[in-house]
């Protein structure tokens, strides 16, 4: 079979989370709730923060295209699954394949650039607080945003190029609820020594280059933190940065649980357990870190729930 020649496959088998018949039901429920919970959360986030001028700001600028990304990145796997679940199917087309992964593959690596692009805004933010509107622009932030779509689409583009050199048997079977990366290269019948060698270097690129720029703001914010003699200065400080640091950690736990569990076993139902927290938990959870955790986030919510009320007794 040749290199490149994928003439003879229509279809690829997603297996989802498990064949039980009985479970299908169970399953469906509980992603089909979650998914909604996702959308709801992240789309009140996005209203909150454009309804209300108080939210026009860098930090809830990057707020609001996190949770665009959110739900753009939940809405690659599980609508798909859902629809397979209901009709008792398990086929995505070969084209559909290719398209799952190219927007799954930018939609996660959007997630992990913009927490490091959000992490610069706390930093500037915190060491920088007279210059920070000045240094936070409007026209700053929407190129730090477009060049995050930019890199992110090549980088998504390369992967989809390389798997469309491979060759495929018909109806390959992926032990997983969407169409995987590195699941889909292991079932080509061609060589995929290359593929190989470009995954691992841009999970490497990936991985390492956006949380060090994390690392970094945050060691500078630590530093500067450091430099506030008061306890209440501190506080405050330091409260405008946990709402980010718990999502970096969970996302980026998550993300390390998916590759060890990857890595360390052959064993694919772990690998898909772990992805689903990294796929459909973590987005979930982001609305509501941020809405507990921050404040001017649940006064937003509060006004935009008022807002019909108040247009209403306005006319």
């Amino acid at each position: 079979m040749e290199s490149g020649n994928n003439t003879l496959i229509s279809e690829f088998l997603l297996l989802g989370l498990s064949e039980e018949e009985k479970l299908q039901p169970l399953i469906f429920g509980l992603f089909f709730s979650m998914y909604l919970i996702t959308v709801f959360g992240n789309l009140l986030i996005i209203l909150a923060i454009s309804s209300d001028s108080h939210l026009h700001t860098p930090m809830y600028f990057f707020l609001s295209n996190l949770s665009f990304v959110d739900i753009c990145f939940t809405s690659t796997t599980i609508p798909k699954m859902l629809w397979n679940i209901q009709n008792k199917s398990k086929g995505i087309t070969y084209e559909g394949c290719i398209t799952q992964m190219y927007f799954y593959i930018l939609f996660a690596g959007l997630d992990d650039i913009l927490l490091s692009v959000m992490a610069y805004d706390r930093f500037v933010a915190i060491c920088h607080p007279l210059h920070y509107m000045v240094i936070m622009s409007p026209q700053l932030c929407g190129l730090l945003v477009l060049i995050s779509w930019v890199l992110i689409s090549l980088y998504s583009l390369v992967h989809s190029l390389m798997v469309l050199r491979l060759s495929f048997c018909p109806e390959m079977q992926i032990p997983h609820f969407f169409c995987e990366l590195s699941q889909v290269v292991q079932l080509a019948s061609s060589d995929i020594f290359l593929n190989n060698i470009v995954m691992y270097f841009a999970a490497v690129l990936m991985g390492v280059g956006p949380f060090a720029g994390i690392l970094y703001s945050y060691s500078k914010i630590v530093s500067c933190i450091a430099k506030i003699s008061s306890a209440q200065g501190k506080y405050k400080a330091f409260s405008t940065c946990v709402s980010h640091l718990s999502v970096v950690f969970l996302f980026y736990f998550t993300a390390l649980g998916v590759f060890l569990s990857s890595a360390a076993t052959h064993n694919s139902h772990s690998s898909t357990i772990a992805s689903v927290m990294y796929t459909v938990v973590t987005p979930m959870l982001n609305p509501f870190i941020y809405s507990l955790r921050n404040r001017d986030i649940k006064e937003g919510l509060k006004r935009l729930y008022l807002m019909p009320s108040i247009k209403h007794q306005l006319c």
